[in-house]
């Protein structure tokens, strides 16, 4: 798994299992499997300290919020970017994308006990 957060033209930074799509030895774009938007704000805090707050607020959303589809081709002329993402978002991510999966598992099982 190779976890990466892309940052789109749309400004949309969006935190994926990215794999490079090929064609003739020249990426063409790339495979957005289970990607979610990240998301940020800088919370509103009423203080007396005169430096500004370095805390952020950040949510995960699945990308294409009404697509059921876990894998998206990207075109890499959409791509400003591709970086490691920080522990926290990555982590984050990672318990969010096994959660989904533990609960997708859970419901076709039970799909197939009542076949």
């Amino acid at each position: 798994m190779s976890i990466k957060l892309a940052l789109l033209k749309s400004g949309e930074n969006i935190i994926a299992d990215i794999k490079e799509l090929v064609s003739e030895e020249k990426v063409c774009g790339y495979l957005f499997q289970d990607p979610h938007l990240v998301d940020y704000r800088i919370p509103v805090v009423l203080k007396e300290e005169k430096e500004p707050s370095r805390d952020l607020e950040v949510a995960l959303s699945p990308w294409i919020l009404f697509s059921e589809e876990g894998k998206i081709p990207v075109k890499s002329d959409w791509i400003v970017t591709i970086v490691e993402p920080a522990s926290a978002v990555k982590k984050m991510y990672e318990e969010k994308v096994n959660v989904q999966s533990n609960q997708t598992n859970n419901s076709n099982e039970q799909r197939n006990l009542s076949e």
